[in-house]
């Protein structure tokens, strides 16, 4: 799932990183996204097996431009809501430890269904 969000995030043009995977006293990318999978719960058991797995992240962007701070967070989550995932409202500010930069982030969710093979989970 990681993999399938990063592929989305870099389609708006900009690197995507582990938060927190850069390095405070490095310049950072002119604009990124960061990301972080907080939690991934199983659910929905049946027989003693999890139908599904609901995947969290928090979605983070930073930017030199104030503009791209306000615009592209939002497009991000558009997309994301327009191919199925819940998100968890508009994105908000956030602090960063560069001044150069500013920043917003939003959480998202993505259901995972479980496909069964023969009557079981796979």
């Amino acid at each position: 799932m990681k993999s399938e969000l990063i592929k989305l995030l870099e389609s708006f043009g900009f690197p995507v990183f582990l938060q927190g995977s850069l390095n405070s006293t490095e310049d950072y990318p002119h604009s990124f996204f960061t990301f972080w999978n907080f939690e991934n719960p199983e659910q929905s058991f049946y027989d003693n097996n999890a139908n599904r797995c609901v995947w969290g992240f928090w979605i983070y962007f930073y930017s030199v431009n104030p503009v791209k701070v306000e615009e592209i967070p939002e497009q991000a989550r558009q997309l994301l809501k327009s191919i199925g995932w819940t998100v968890g409202g508009k994105p908000t500010d956030i602090k960063v430890d560069k001044i150069t930069h500013t920043g917003a982030f939003f959480k998202a969710y993505y259901i995972e269904t479980y496909k069964k093979e023969s009557g079981k989970n796979a």
